[in-house]
């Protein structure tokens, strides 16, 4: 199964209200639940969360986890009025797991998931990335501090695009 099909697939359960798909093929199985998340709406409309599962020798990645990297300083640091370098390498990029639009906020209407000075810790969820019609909640795999945000809120990202930066001490 291609993964062109994969997303017809899930566009076709989007639109039609089914809940679950499992297809299982002889050198892989795929389930697609719809679910909603307790509480989440936009717009007045629950929110559905597409899961999906496939194990056996799938070749073609669907979605990669969230991946958090040390960031790279490119160039010197500029020193500060007080002549202090500030030291950066230990700060971690965030970056998006998916190509979708990137929300910091379950709904319009509602505040932000978190903002730049808020402690998260592994778990917490920290923004929502649309794909196709899907909402995906993302949630933290590091622990820190939030020190800046890279991608304004509605805004298109892509695959491995630096959401945000957090310090991890």
């Amino acid at each position: 199964m291609k993964i062109t099909e994969i997303q017809d697939l899930i566009k076709f359960i989007a639109k039609t209200g089914v809940t679950e798909v499992e297809i299982e093929q002889k050198d892989f199985k795929i389930i697609i639940k719809s679910e909603m998340p307790k509480g989440r709406r936009r717009g007045g409309e629950d929110i559905p969360v597409q899961s999906i599962n496939v194990p056996i020798d799938f070749t073609e990645q669907i979605a990669a986890p969230v991946v958090a990297r040390p960031v790279e300083t490119q160039g010197p640091v500029e020193p500060v009025a007080s002549n202090v370098v500030e030291d950066t390498s230990h700060l971690i990029e965030v970056k998006s797991p998916m190509i979708g639009t990137f929300y910091r906020r379950p709904s319009p209407d509602k505040d932000p998931f978190k903002d730049v000075g808020d402690r998260i810790k592994e778990g917490d969820v920290v923004c929502v990335i649309e794909a196709m019609k899907l909402f995906n909640e993302i949630e933290s795999e590091v622990t820190g501090k939030i020190v800046k945000f890279l991608v304004e809120d509605n805004n298109p990202v892509e695959y491995d695009q630096p959401l945000f930066i957090v310090d991890p001490t």
